[in-house]
Order: structure tokens, then sequence, then C-alpha cells
């Protein structure tokens, strides 16, 4: 049987849309052996030098200038890019965008960032590319740069953001409710005790702190209570990429304690999700995605503008996550996990029963029902 090719482009602007490309990319592999699948973060691939230098930039205005993020945020949110803006991303940045492609022949593109989305869309728009084109959007909200008339499909979280991307427009035989895409192993279940001893972690009362991928998670008040609580609980701390906190926290003797855990980059997240009780966190769509998938309750830290409001507006709505509005948030919780275990170990048991009915393979069943549409002719 001739191998049919899914070619994946996501972007390195935070950490959630490339790990989605990857949780589609096993997903798929995994429903249909013929599918033969490559992830490309493009703007690296094709400019690894100046790529990262745009990126840091970035970080570092996330980092530093939230205000001004919300404001570019929401003065554009139901815009599209507009074709000036394609233009000059594919002239400046994107040049060579179609010459991978046709060397690379995918019989379907997934895009699961709006920048590489909008820079195949001006492809098929100026007749350069004829390729089935299927857009992940990977939060809970949907800003208006992931709109694109020449998308043929869109993957959504839920119903609300569907009802977005109707308002703005976009045909309803296009979208389809399929859940963030996460890893399979997200999905699956072992016993907490197992994971524990795998990891080398104590089997009591665990919370788990992460940052996402750049580790943007830094608050002294935060960290300091709740290593206060360290002869009570074991606190796992994942800094992701960012080294720089991950040493200055390893030289405090406040965090030199067999019940404190201090991590970098992991691709253990799963496991860590099982071995815990609490997850605190940024509230990043992939993140969530994969809090939820596990069951693990999640308190949210500080959400960056835009997405990441919507994502923890959207869980809070939903019973599955808090906002930390105070330390005494963290604090009610911290009694919850040593004074009534059980009661948090029942509630997180009902949140695993409340999801079972979810299809964690809708996301690549629809990326192989779009393979196998005849609709489509490459060229």
């Amino acid at each position: 049987m001739q191998k049919q090719r899914v070619l994946l482009l996501s972007e390195g602007f935070g950490a959630g849309h490339t790990q989605a490309a990857y949780a589609l990319s096993s997903s798929l592999r995994k429903l249909a052996p013929n599918v033969q699948t490559k992830v490309l973060e493009l703007g690296s691939f094709l400019n690894p030098r100046v790529a990262p230098l745009i990126i840091t930039a970035y970080k570092k205005t996330v980092s530093s200038q939230p205000r001004l993020i919300r404001m570019m945020y929401r003065s554009n949110y139901k815009k599209s890019l507009n074709r000036l803006t394609t233009l000059a991303l594919h002239r400046i940045f994107y040049t060579r965008t179609i010459q991978i492609i046709r060397q690379l022949h995918p019989d379907v593109i997934v895009c699961t960032h709006p920048i590489p989305s909008a820079v195949i869309s001006r492809l098929k728009r100026i007749g350069m590319l004829n390729v089935p084109l299927s857009t992940v959007i990977t939060d809970y909200d949907v800003h208006g740069a992931w709109v694109s008339r020449e998308v043929n499909c869109y993957l959504v979280s839920t119903d609300q953001v569907k009802q977005k991307l109707l308002e703005r427009g976009v045909e309803r035989n296009k979208i389809l409710i399929t859940g963030i895409p996460v890893h399979p192993n997200f999905w699956e279940r072992h016993r907490k005790e197992d994971i524990r001893q795998q990891l080398a972690l104590g089997n009591m009362p665990t919370v788990l702190v992460m940052g996402g991928g750049w580790g943007f998670m830094k608050d002294e008040a935060v960290y300091s209570l709740l290593a206060s609580y360290r002869e009570q609980i074991q606190l796992i701390f994942c800094f992701g990429n960012n080294e720089k906190s991950l040493e200055k926290m390893k030289k405090d003797p406040r965090y030199d304690h067999p019940n404190i855990h201090l991590l970098g980059f992991t691709k253990e997240i799963d496991k860590l999700m099982e071995a815990s009780d609490l997850l605190i966190t940024k509230p990043g769509g992939m993140t969530c995605s994969e809090g939820l998938a596990k069951g693990i309750p999640m308190l949210f830290h500080k959400p960056l503008p835009g997405q990441e409001e919507e994502n923890s507006h959207y869980f809070t709505q939903q019973g599955w996550g808090t906002p930390i509005n105070s330390l005494d948030d963290i604090t009610v919780w911290i009694k919850r996990l040593t004074e009534n275990y059980d009661e948090v170990v029942r509630s997180r048991q009902e949140v695993i029963n409340h999801i079972a009915g979810y299809r964690p393979m809708q996301s690549a069943q629809a990326i192989i029902d779009l393979l196998g549409n005849t609709n489509f002719i490459r060229k």
C-alpha cells in the first residue's frame, strides 16, 4: 500500500503549538500505519539563524510587556491576517516554503499555528498549491489570525470556538469539534503508586508546578508558600527550558529537601501529572488539555493576555480549574491535600469518569478522513 504523507507545520512561539503537532503525528501513526508524518517548525527550519532571535524577542516582550500583548491581541481580535501581511511574511521569512512542500510532496498539510496556516493559505489563493489544508486551533478561543478562506477544515476544541468561527464567516461544514490533540500517553491510566515508584517519588500528597515550555511562571511568594509545606506535601517544580530559574532555585537552601524535586525540560509530563494530586500552571491550551486528560485539578497562575485568559475562563466555567487570586487559594488546596486527601482522589476520579466519553483520536481521524476525500485533487 502506498504511503500517504501528512506535513504538520508549527512555529516556536510557545511550546504548545508544536506539542499539538507531535501529538497529532503520534496519533496518526497509531491509527493508520500507512500514513507518513513530518513535523516542522516552518520558520525555524527555513531560517535557523534568524528565527531564534525573533522568538527570543517575542518571549521577552510577552514576559515584560503583557499590557502591550493584550492590546495587540484585542485590537486585531476579529481580523484575519490581511493580504499585505501574508505577502510580507512570505517574501521576508517564508520564501522557500513552496520548494519545501514540493520536495516533501504531502497529501495533506496540517497547521497548528496561525502563521504557517496563513502562508499556506496564500500559496493556495494565488494558485501555487492545491493541497488540502487543515488548521488545528490550539486554544479555547479563536483569534482572527487563524481564519483564512483557503482552509479546508478547522479542528477546534469546543462548540464555543466553533460558534466564533461561524460568526467570522467560516462555513459550518468546514468546522469539526475534536478537542485539542494531546499525546496518546495522556489518556493512559496507571496506578499512582507505580508511577511514583518508577519516578523515585515519595508516596504522599503531591503538587506539580509548571510554567509552560518557556518556564514563565516566576513567583517568589507562591514558591515560598509551597516550600513552607515541604514536610507535609511533595513538590515537583518543572522549569521547562528556563535553565536560569532552575539553577537559581537549586542554589536556594529552602528547596534543598527530600520532598522537593526540581526539573528542567522533561518528556515525562504525562507521568508527572499521573503521580501528582494538584497542578499549578500557566493555562496554556495544551497544558490545560493534558491536565484534563489526566483528570488532575488545576490552579491557574497569572494567565498571559489573550489566549491564556480565555483558556482559564473556560476551564474555570467547566469546574476543571481555579484561578489563583490570592495565596489563600493555594493554602485552601494544601489543606485539602493534607486533611481531606480521599475527597481529592474521589473528585479526580469523577472528572476522569466524566471525560471517559471523549474520543482522544478525533483530531487524527479527521485528518485521515481528509486524506480519503477524493474531492481534493493535488497538483
